[in-house]
């Protein structure tokens, strides 16, 4: 991934107004923000008739340029965004509301460069526009209301309303586009080929052609303040593959280890597992003399570039959840030699282990460990990750009853989705049987494949079954599929519980609990809506069974005809 690299141009004046009352910048961030995060630029522009109109568009740009890079790494662009301008937004209103009708006004026109794209963020009338080929093009609307033909009115605004609307879009962009941000006493008063003319004329100097635009906008009769803001895009920070692959290859792979071996301060104990994409060892940590787990990579997968990224995910999401239900990566101070990383050891057995342990378990302890579960993949859905690996050997118990999510490896995040890794595994990661059927279908990741998984494991947990008999492997078995009723296998099963699992294993999302907390108050009570037992026609809730009986039926009825035709 190279890192995105622009060029400035800014100039600003107040005109024939007393004060200026515009904002605008742009933040570089270190890395790795500026390849995760991206690069971020605004302008704003105060409404002189609100309280204090440069607190205002001064607010909104410094809380856009500070506040987003605090945000969590693994959200979107969008989110991110979207959580710090509903933030400003209500403060802005906030100010003064009660008072006026409305609070600190000031229209705001934001874009983050991240991985070749432009995301750009509008309310209001300040712009963005997109300089290439000699053309320049607008990326966003002016939010304006016109009455007559010299009156308007902005109709959406930061500050304006409790509630704001924020227009987005996302543009690919190149190296060589140049971005113009001005403010509506510049685009309102000179036209866009005297920017382009002017933009052009300076060449390199982008600090003068940003002075040469608004001087012309003052030039043409501009009786506001005038502001320009010229980013040239010398590199959009589009993937490189010979980058990406060097950087993963940085640290070696550590060999196969034995107990008593040592490991960058690591002393081995046992195995713990091993399969043919990775080694988990038990180990004692010389710093803190604590048990760790350690888990290193296969050989096998040595020269395989998207293995080894989602190696390093699992590390990376683990290091930003905190949850009393994720099992905790552990940062240690001894430098590594090799391509491996600790997590905390949890004594106790995996969920299918205590299946095993349990083949009838009580609805109380069902519930409990489902509740437990949900706690987990909220702390990842909070951040916008999907753990798409859900099943019993990725859960563990410890001694004191806490269920623990592990093995996030294969988990979807939003904000490396964006920056289109060049090397990414193809079609769903999760394990035959706990994989939804629309990601068989190649759909985008969503909570709902995680809740899909949910409700398969608390199936099988009062079940000991899977609800559709065998793994749903393709897209065509789950077409064909039909929902075995849990009471069938487990008379103790309540109508009532069968039915919100029929629910959330259903195999289309939109009939799929769309929120696990739904889920989890209707196997707690029964829903209304399940409370009536309605039976489902016998070739649903038992396709052999129906032929079966068919065939009898069909042969007695020919046995009858026969009869009858012989007397």
């Amino acid at each position: 991934m190279s890192k995105p690299a622009i060029d400035i141009g800014q100039h600003s004046d107040a005109g024939p107004r007393k004060a200026n009352e515009d904002s605008f910048g742009v933040l570089i961030p270190e890395p790795p923000l500026c390849e995760t995060k991206g690069l971020a630029m605004a302008v704003a522009d105060g409404m002189s008739s609100c309280a204090q109109p440069k607190a205002a568009s001064e607010t909104a740009v410094k809380s856009f340029l500070e506040d987003y890079y605090a945000t969590h790494e693994s959200w979107s662009v969008e989110t991110s965004v979207s959580r710090v301008l509903t933030s400003v937004n209500r403060w802005l209103y906030g100010q003064g509301a009660a008072e006026t009708g409305h609070g600190l006004v000031t229209t705001f026109t934001g874009a983050v460069l991240k991985a070749g794209v432009l995301h750009v963020f509008h309310v209001g009338d300040s712009r963005v526009s997109l300089l290439r080929g000699g053309e320049l093009r607008p990326l966003n609307r002016l939010h304006r209301i016109t009455i007559g033909e010299k009156t308007d009115y902005l109709s959406r605004a930061l500050g304006i309303d409790v509630a704001v609307r924020v227009e987005h879009r996302e543009v690919a962009v190149e190296a060589g586009d140049v971005l113009v941000f001005t403010t509506d006493g510049v685009h309102d008063v000179i036209k866009d080929a005297d920017m382009v003319r002017l933009t052009d004329k300076h060449g390199d100097d982008l600090n003068g052609a940003a002075k040469a635009i608004c001087d012309a906008a003052l030039a043409a009769g501009a009786d506001d303040n005038v502001t320009c803001q010229i980013v040239r895009i010398d590199d959009p920070g589009a993937p490189d593959a010979h980058a990406w692959h060097k950087r993963l290859a940085a640290l070696p792979f550590p060999p196969p280890l034995a107990p008593g071996q040592v490991l960058d301060g690591l002393k081995i104990v046992r195995e713990l597992h091993a399969s043919s994409r990775s080694q988990v060892y038990l180990a004692r940590d010389a710093e803190t003399d604590a048990l760790v787990v350690v888990k290193t990579p296969s050989p096998n997968y040595a020269d395989d570039a998207a293995y080894i990224e989602h190696f390093m995910r699992e590390e990376w999401i683990g290091r930003m959840i905190d949850s009393p239900h994720v099992a905790k990566v552990i940062r240690r101070e001894t430098p590594r030699a090799f391509l491996y990383f600790c997590m905390e050891y949890i004594e106790g057995p995996t969920l299918r282990q205590w299946m095993t342990d349990h083949p009838r378990p009580d609805l109380s302890q069902a519930r409990d460990i489902a509740r437990q579960i949900v706690a987990g993949l909220r702390a990842f859905h909070r951040r916008e990750i999907i753990h798409q690996d859900l099943k019993p050997e990725n859960i563990k118990i410890d001694r004191d009853g806490t269920v623990k999510l592990i093995d996030f490896g294969s988990a979807h995040v939003a904000s490396l989705e964006e920056l289109r890794l060049p090397e990414e595994e193809r079609g769903p990661l999760a394990t035959a049987g706990y994989v939804a059927p629309e990601a068989l279908r190649g759909a985008r990741a969503d909570k709902r494949q995680d809740i899909y998984a949910l409700g398969v494991i608390v199936y099988e947990m009062l079940t000991g079954r899977l609800p559709y008999g065998k793994p749903l492997e393709t897209a065509r078995r789950a077409r064909r599929a039909r929902y075995i009723p849990a009471r069938r296998i487990n008379a103790a099963v309540p109508a009532w519980i069968d039915r919100a699992l029929e629910k959330a294993v259903a195999k289309e999302p939109a009939r799929r609990y769309q929120l696990m907390s739904a889920f989890l108050q209707d196997i707690r009570r029964p829903n209304p809506a399940f409370a009536e037992d309605r039976a489902a026609p016998l070739i649903e809730r038992d396709p052999e069974a129906f032929w079966k009986w068919l065939a009898i039926v069909s042969l007695l009825l020919n046995l009858v005809l026969f009869w009858l035709a012989a007397a």
